[in-house]
């Protein structure tokens, strides 16, 4: 392969890899898992790049990714995902002025990722690029491929199911 392409390809799409660790994380609900679609997505990429003509570099890695999670998750139908207890998701820090708020702060962590691995795939994804990722909307609907009203949709009711699910569980505490 060539060099130069290597190079560039380094440059322009590998600097995305956190967030395409964390798109895949939240997909497959499984740091293992997302490790692994991770870099079959890469290779991918990597085997693309030469048709790729400069346009967002991040939102074609993840379009990548996500591609790659919806051909696992059918591929690992049957298997259960289960989420890894030393996840780094949303590591909390501790506070050594308050380790009360710190436990409040983690348990609250725990309580929203939850949550959030209970929402369909549709929502889940969207979540994860606009809020956590923080991806425009017209980046979102490049990535799912669906229309902006698809992707504005999904996002309110995915964060209306989840606020749901939060304030359901509070409620029940």
């Amino acid at each position: 392969m060539d060099q130069e392409l290597v190079n560039r390809f380094r440059q322009q799409a590998l600097r995305h890899l956190d967030e395409a660790y964390n798109l895949a994380r939240w997909l497959t609900r499984n740091s293992h898992d997302a490790e692994d679609v991770v870099q079959e997505a890469c290779l991918r990429a990597l085997r693309g790049f030469a048709q790729f003509r400069g346009e967002d570099a991040r939102a074609w890695l993840l379009t990548i990714v996500r591609n790659t999670c919806y051909t696992w998750l059918k591929r690992h139908k049957s298997h259960v995902a289960l989420l890894d207890a030393d996840a780094d998701i949303d590591t909390v820090e501790s506070s050594a002025g308050d380790p009360l708020a710190a436990i409040s702060r983690r348990l609250e962590s725990e309580e929203l990722r939850a949550a959030m691995e209970e929402l369909p795939v549709e929502f889940r994804e969207v979540i994860v690029l606009k809020d956590l990722q923080g991806l425009s909307y017209q980046e979102i609907s490049r990535i799912i491929a669906a229309p902006l009203g698809t992707v504005m949709s999904r996002l309110s009711r995915g964060r209306r199911r989840l606020a749901q699910r939060l304030c359901a569980e509070k409620g029940a505490g």
